[in-house]
């Protein structure tokens, strides 16, 4: 946005711990240049009349703890630049990426070209591989990695081998950055598609037993505890049971994340043609979702992510369990979690901006987005913007695998000062 407008009054989030008040914001070309009453006396000067926006919320940009990018930098599938675009027309100032791709990002070379623009538009973060392509067999080279940028270790959406886990924890590379892992292990899951449950068995899809997860959690708990110089993060917790073994672990359990379809859907309440019946870890029932909801409002998780996965056309034409799994869309996330606990909820845009900012910055060690000036780093959000989701739509991305296709949403990101 290069506008220049006076928002008053509007609702603003100034950043972490600081609560939404309505006040004025003078824009000077995607810059924010004053607040309030200063705002009012410069946009006098400048002739500029104000813009009421009573109901929207000028707010931090929004941070997303893992996504996964495969070719970033060529061809027709998602790239740095349509993921850049769609990321902030969603309101994501910062993206960080998961070592899978066509290249594994297991050495330092293959971090190179990921510009991060810190400044004015959308940071990329690297997460550099834990282990060597991924096969959790051998150590990639940790300090080296993270002396040439990455910003921690993990490798794809499946529990690390304990053994080399522990491995690298001992070594300790890493020092104080963080290792994210996900808790799912793929011998027990098996061929399983859905949590196991009654609809999971009814709908006939392929049953994910509990203990995929379960188990895996106990594991790295266990590290957890063993390890607490370290900063091992949960990836994408996905049941009630996985939230109940952090509450009883006690003090300081380790961070983690919860995807934000986990938040919206479940194996109840889906056409058997939608997309979002593969995705990974497996989509539990409603008893799972409404606890992982109140794991997030409560903060025992910490950070909502979007875990963009970019499909194609010819994907999409597979059965769906043989379908590669994810979901993609991070200019959908904001609206429909806004719909599901603000307004449905009644849940504080400080809650909801602290699982999707604030948290994710923590779970990726790095400081919280806020509101300043000088900064081109802020969101405006109407939350009665009506639209509907479609794929030529210029912010949408370039993956096959969005869901809430043909639909009619309500609340939009409608400004956005990053560059795209």
């Amino acid at each position: 946005m290069d506008n220049t407008l006076l928002l008053d009054p509007v609702r603003i989030l100034p950043g972490i711990g600081q609560s939404v008040e309505q006040g004025a914001v003078l824009v000077e070309k995607g810059v924010l240049t004053a607040f309030d009453g200063d705002a009012r006396q410069k946009a006098k000067a400048l002739g500029l009349p104000p813009t009421e926006a009573p109901e929207q919320l000028l707010a931090p940009c929004l941070v997303d703890p893992h996504s996964i990018l495969e070719t970033p930098f060529s061809g027709d599938h998602e790239t740095i630049e349509s993921l850049r675009r769609c990321a902030a027309s969603g309101g994501y100032g910062q993206v960080a990426l998961l070592p899978r791709g066509r290249t594994w990002r297991d050495q330092p070379e293959c971090l190179q070209g990921f510009s991060k623009d810190p400044k004015n538009g959308v940071q990329l973060h690297l997460w550099g591989g834990f282990s060597q392509g991924g096969t959790s067999e051998r150590l990639a080279p940790h300090g080296d990695l993270l002396e040439h940028g990455a910003i921690g270790l993990a490798d794809d959406d499946a529990l690390i081998s304990p053994q080399l886990l522990e491995q690298g924890l001992v070594l300790g590379e890493m020092g104080s950055c963080p290792v994210l892992v996900a808790p799912r292990d793929p011998c027990l899951q098996g061929s399983g598609m859905v949590r196991e449950g009654v609809e999971t068995l009814r709908a006939g899809w392929p049953p994910d037993p509990m203990s995929s997860e379960i188990l895996p959690i106990s594991q790295l708990l266990a590290l957890h505890q063993r390890h607490p110089d370290r900063q091992l993060r949960l990836m994408n917790l996905s049941t009630a049971a996985a939230v109940e073994q952090l509450v009883a672990f006690g003090d300081h359990p380790p961070l983690s994340s919860v995807n934000w379809w986990h938040l919206l859907a479940d194996r109840n309440g889906l056409a058997a043609d939608d997309p979002g019946w593969r995705v990974r870890p497996s989509l539990g029932g409603g008893q799972d979702r409404e606890r992982l909801i109140d794991a997030v409002l409560s903060q025992t998780i910490t950070a909502i992510s979007v875990h963009a996965v970019s499909l194609d056309d010819e994907d999409m034409l597979l059965p769906p369990d043989q379908r590669p799994p994810g979901l993609c869309g991070h200019h959908l996330v904001l609206p429909t979690l806004w719909d599901a606990l603000v307004r449905q909820r009644n849940t504080s845009v400080e809650q909801l901006w602290q699982a999707l900012s604030f948290g994710p910055s923590a779970l990726i060690d790095q400081p919280p987005e806020e509101l300043r000036r000088g900064s081109r780093r802020w969101l405006l959000f109407d939350p009665n913007h009506e639209w509907t989701v479609r794929r030529d739509d210029p912010q949408a991305p370039r993956g096959a695998n969005m869901p809430y296709l043909g639909q009619a949403m309500k609340g939009r990101v409608v400004a956005c000062g990053l560059n795209r």
